[in-house]
């Protein structure tokens, strides 16, 4: 069996808050190699309102237990899903959808 991976999502105050984000939400993973804050950075977006936030990649916002964006990078191509599991006070933890698991229809 392979190895469930999961991330926090984090930089939603910047966006819509935590409205967006209820458990069993499926949600784009997209890199973004030309950021000029975190060249690791992946942005989260969902189709209907755009950018949510984007993958934790600091040791002050990554939860234990969860791959940070630079953990996760290498093993994704440029985009990726993932479904929202928990949602915590600021940040929601979410897993990575193997392509198989992936809904035809978003």
């Amino acid at each position: 069996m392979k190895e469930q991976i999961y991330i926090t999502i984090t930089g939603g105050n910047n966006y819509f808050g935590k409205a967006p984000f209820k458990p069993e939400r499926i949600f784009k993973l997209e890199k973004e190699p030309d950021n000029l804050h975190d060249f690791e950075a992946i942005k989260v977006s969902h189709e209907l309102i755009g950018t949510v936030g984007y993958v934790a990649n600091s040791v002050h916002t990554v939860y234990e237990g969860t791959y940070s964006a630079g953990r996760l990078y290498d093993k994704i191509d440029k985009v990726a899903y993932a479904q929202v599991m928990f949602v915590t006070h600021s940040s929601a933890i979410a897993r990575l959808l193997p392509d198989k698991e992936i809904p035809e229809k978003l």
